[in-house]
């Protein structure tokens, strides 16, 4: 098997409403050199009902469901074991990505191919303050946060540092000080084209308390 440019890893519990929207956006990209990896974390509603026929259409999408629900660390870690990407990069499943994300990632990347680890360049859709999850009393931007779905990141390096921490929430943020820590060459893009939800009655972020 070639190995695709792009392992897109899709985390979702109980999220079949709104799943759909997410991947349509992911099949409309215009740059097409990615397979991506559905991580169902036990999921009890029609998830599986939503997905089956993104499967029966597209060859590059996968769908893995056979643990309980255990978190979006320990889900985003299985992805990363099953995929085979040079790059890994992820999408939320209650986000989007607008058409040229991926292509405008890919060139960004092969511009940079020294660079280990890509983020940024995000549409906040609601509001777009948190709490700083070093500082919980005080509210910060998403700008100024690390945005799980942005992330892209070489595979090899992902492993390298231990890829992500078994957290039901921050694992992201975990992420990201490890690859700092572990002098992963990083770069952020200002190319909003990554749509971040936090409009929605179970976004994440919106209901705990420390960045995404």
């Amino acid at each position: 098997m070639v190995q695709p440019f792009f392992s897109v890893i899709i985390t979702s519990f109980n999220r079949a409403k709104l799943l759909k929207k997410a991947l349509d956006s992911l099949t409309k990209q215009t740059e097409e050199d990615w397979r991506a990896i559905i991580i169902d974390d036990g999921s009890t509603d029609k998830t599986k009902e939503v997905v089956l026929p993104f499967l029966f259409r597209y060859h590059n999408i996968s769908y893995i469901f056979n643990h309980q629900n255990r978190g979006s660390g320990y889900s985003k870690n299985k992805g990363l074991k099953h995929s085979t990407g040079k790059y890994v990069t992820f999408l939320d499943s209650d986000d989007r990505y607008f058409p040229k994300h991926l292509s405008i990632r890919k060139k960004i990347l092969t511009d940079n191919p020294g660079i280990d680890l890509l983020h940024g360049g995000v549409k906040i859709i609601g509001n777009p303050y948190v709490p700083d999850i070093e500082n919980p009393g005080k509210l910060i931007h998403l700008d100024n946060c690390i945005i799980g779905g942005t992330l892209f990141v070489k595979r090899e390096a992902a492993l390298r540092i231990g890829g992500f921490a078994d957290m039901r929430f921050g694992e992201d943020y975990d992420f990201y000080q490890r690859a700092i820590k572990n002098n992963l060459r990083i770069l952020k893009t200002q190319e909003k084209t990554y749509v971040y939800h936090r409009d929605g009655e179970d976004s994440l972020c919106g209901n705990v308390n420390f960045n995404p």
